[in-house]
C-alpha cells in the first residue's frame, strides 16, 4: 500500500474514534441522566452494542461509499480532505459539549472536497435526497414519535392504579433495554459510515477491485468506534440529559424507543441518518410530553444552530483542505 493510502486509512480510523467518542454518548445520555445506569456500566453496554450493530449490515456503508460522489472521482486526497473536515469540526463541537452529526460532517466535507477538485457535475444528487429524507426523519419524526409515546405513557400513568414506585421500577428496566437498542442502531447506521469510507479508500488505492465491504474492515472500524465510546462523551451526555432538559425514566424510554425505530428503519433502507439529531429531537419530544416548559429551549436552540452551521463549515473545510493538498499531491 502507498504511504498516502496508509495515511487516509489512519485518518478514517481517527474519524471513527471521534465518532465513538462524540456520537455514541447520545445513545446513553438519557439512561445516565435518569440515573438508571451508572455511566461506566452504560458505556460498556454502548461499546458492545455499537460494535455488534456496526457489523450487522452494509446498506449505509454502500450509500456513503458510492452515493454522494461518483466513485470514479473519489480519490484518496479527496477522502483525506473530508476526514480532516470531520475531525476538526467534530473535535471543536465536542470540546464545547455540543452534539453534532458525523453524518453531515462527513457528507459535507466529502462534497466540498470533490467540488473543489472535480466540480459539481460529479456529485450524485440522489445521495443528497437520502440525506434530506434522513434529516426530516431525524428531526420531525424524532420529536413527534417521542411526544406521542410519552403522552400515551403519561395518560396511562394518570389512569392506572400502579404505585409510583412500581411504575418507576418498570420503566427503569425498560429504559435499559431501549438504551441498548439505540446503541445497537447507532452502530448499524453511524458506525457503517466509516466502514464505507475505509472500503472506498481501499478501492481508490487499488487494494480492492470493487466496493465490497470485507468482514475484517467492519470488525476493525467497529472496534475503533468502541474504543472511542469507552473514552468519554460526558459533556454531551450532560448537554442532552441535564442542561437541555431533566427527564424521568419513562421519558427516557419514550425518547430511546423513538430513536431506535427511526434508526433501524433508516439503516435497513440505506439512508444515512444522524443519531445526534434523532436522539436530541426525541429527548425534546419526550420531555415536552409532560410539559413544554420542561425543555430549556435556549440549549435546544444552540444545538439546532450547530446542526445548521455544520453543513457550510465542513464543506468549506473540505474544500480548503482539498485545494491545499492539491499543491502537494496528485488527485488523479
Amino acid at each position: 500500500m502507498s504511504l498516502l493510502l496508509i495515511v487516509v486509512l489512519a485518518l478514517t480510523l481517527v474519524a471513527e474514534f471521534v465518532n465513538g467518542w462524540t456520537d455514541a454518548p447520545n445513545a446513553i445520555a438519557t439512561v445516565v441522566s435518569t440515573r438508571v445506569m451508572p455511566i461506566k456500566v452504560a458505556v460498556l453496554m454502548a461499546v458492545g452494542m455499537n460494535v455488534l450493530g456496526a457489523i450487522s449490515g452494509t446498506a449505509v456503508a454502500a450509500t456513503i461509499g458510492t452515493g454522494f460522489v461518483d466513485p470514479k472521482f473519489v480519490t484518496l486526497p479527496i477522502i483525506a480532505s473530508a476526514l480532516i473536515a470531520l475531525v476538526i469540526w467534530g473535535t471543536i463541537t465536542a470540546y464545547f459539549g455540543i452534539p453534532t452529526s458525523k453524518t453531515h460532517e462527513l457528507v459535507a466535507g466529502l462534497t466540498g472536497a470533490a467540488f473543489a477538485i472535480a466540480g459539481p457535475t460529479h456529485l450524485v444528487m440522489s445521495g443528497w435526497i437520502k440525506i434530506g429524507i434522513g434529516l426530516a426523519a431525524s428531526s420531525v419524526l424524532g420529536i413527534t414519535i417521542a411526544f406521542v409515546i410519552g403522552k400515551a405513557i403519561y395518560f396511562w400513568g394518570l389512569h392506572t392504579d400502579w404505585a409510583p414506585s412500581r411504575a418507576r421500577r418498570t420503566f427503569d428496566r425498560l429504559q435499559i433495554m431501549s438504551a441498548g437498542l439505540v446503541a445497537y442502531n447507532h452502530g448499524m447506521n453511524d458506525g457503517q459510515k466509516f466502514i464505507g469510507i475505509f472500503t472506498i479508500a481501499l478501492v481508490s488505492g487499488h487494494v480492492l477491485p470493487t466496493f465490497d465491504v470485507p468482514l475484517w474492515v467492519a470488525l476493525l472500524c467497529a472496534s475503533v468506534m468502541g474504543i472511542g465510546t469507552a473514552c468519554g462523551g460526558k459533556k454531551i451526555i450532560s448537554m442532552l440529559g441535564e442542561k437541555m432538559t431533566t427527564i424521568a425514566s419513562w421519558q427516557g424510554f419514550s425518547a430511546e424507543t423513538s430513536s431506535s425505530v427511526i434508526l433501524f428503519i433508516s439503516s435497513l433502507t440505506g439512508i444515512p441518518i444522524s443519531t445526534t439529531h434523532t436522539v436530541s429531537t426525541s429527548v425534546m419530544g419526550a420531555a415536552a410530553a409532560k410539559n413544554t416548559a420542561s425543555v430549556r429551549w435556549y440549549f435546544a436552540k444552540n444545538i439546532v444552530l450547530a446542526w445548521i452551521v455544520t453543513f457550510p463549515v465542513c464543506a468549506a473545510i473540505g474544500y480548503a483542505a482539498a485545494l491545499l493538498l492539491s499543491h502537494f499531491i496528485s488527485f488523479a
